[in-house]
């Protein structure tokens, strides 16, 4: 009963007490509810793929909102996680949910790597930089198509549940979980420390902060629920193909940051779900089928403007 009424107090002082807060709270419980209410098998898949992606823009504004590193090479940790993923289930014959989180493993090493590269680069440079590192591990995976399953990728994959319903509540709570994670991240003494660096890096060393450390983590954190995400995803479409790792991939997940609002770790979220199902519903259509990627740019640069 103390923790009923803890947990009560908590919810009613923490949440209830602003309306945005209560917001988010009512579409939790909507979403957790919705399969409930109408399970229709192209809405599931389209929010089961939004819970993913949501995911993905969550940890690319950790790293860029809050760093102020822009990422325009993201995709990298989110083929990582979801390569990996595939080829130790395949390979290993491990469980699905070993496979994933040997998947996000993978990835935090990829961010650790990025970002020890990345360390003195600023700006556009850093940006360039990042953008190339997706390019390379393409180019790698056409080298040993053997391995990797080329273009094609690596098919065959378990999924985690064998429902859809399953699959829908897996991406929905591993989402609640990890944004949830990276809010309350964002929102401790590491998170001000992000911001300061962001702000002046070099009054944030001059104050005694270890930036390199701190740019590092915030790098791997950032990788890691990416690949995560990323293995999810490969499980989920029972494949992990070269689309996991392209560069347009990586500027969606950009413009869903800039969508959202930089810095805020659900402003991204709520993108996804408003972009991800708008430009797939447009792209149901045969004329805008080719246009998708193009759809989805003149749509953010109309409101953004």
């Amino acid at each position: 009963m103390y923790l009923l009424r803890r947990a009560w107090a908590e919810l009613r002082d923490e949440v209830l007490a602003l309306p945005s807060r209560t917001l988010v709270l009512a579409w939790v419980v909507a979403l957790l509810a919705l399969p409930a209410v109408y399970g229709d098998p192209y809405v599931m898949r389209i929010l089961t793929m939004s819970c993913l992606f949501a995911i993905f823009a969550a940890s690319w504004d950790l790293l860029a909102g809050y760093t102020g590193q822009v990422n325009f090479g993201h995709a990298l940790f989110f083929g990582a996680g979801a390569y990996t993923s595939a080829l130790v289930s395949l390979k290993l014959g491990v469980t699905p949910w070993a496979s994933v989180f040997a998947g996000a493993a993978m990835a935090t090493l990829f961010g650790f790597l990025a970002g020890y590269l990345c360390l003195r680069l600023r700006g556009s440079y850093l940006s360039l930089a990042t953008l190339a590192f997706p390019l390379i591990a393409l180019g790698l995976l056409f080298a040993f198509p053997d391995f990797s399953g080329g273009e094609l990728g690596i098919s065959g994959l378990r999924r985690l549940t064998p429902s859809a319903t399953g699959n829908y509540y897996v991406a929905a709570v591993s989402m609640l979980l990890v944004v949830f994670g990276l809010w309350r991240l964002a929102d401790s003494k590491f998170g001000l420390v992000l911001h300061a660096i962001r702000d002046d890096e070099v009054a944030a060393r001059a104050s005694g902060i270890n930036t390199p450390r701190y740019k590092l983590i915030a790098f791997a954190v950032s990788a890691a629920a990416a690949g995560f995400a990323g293995a999810l995803f490969a499980h989920y479409l029972r494949v992990a193909g070269p689309s996991t790792l392209e560069v347009a991939l990586s500027f969606q997940v950009v413009i869903w940051g800039i969508f959202g609002g930089v810095a805020t770790i659900y402003g991204p979220v709520a993108a996804v779900f408003i972009l991800y199902p708008l430009t797939e519903w447009l792209g149901s259509f045969r004329a805008f089928g080719e246009l998708r990627l193009l759809i989805f740019a003149v749509i953010v640069l109309l409101v953004l403007l």
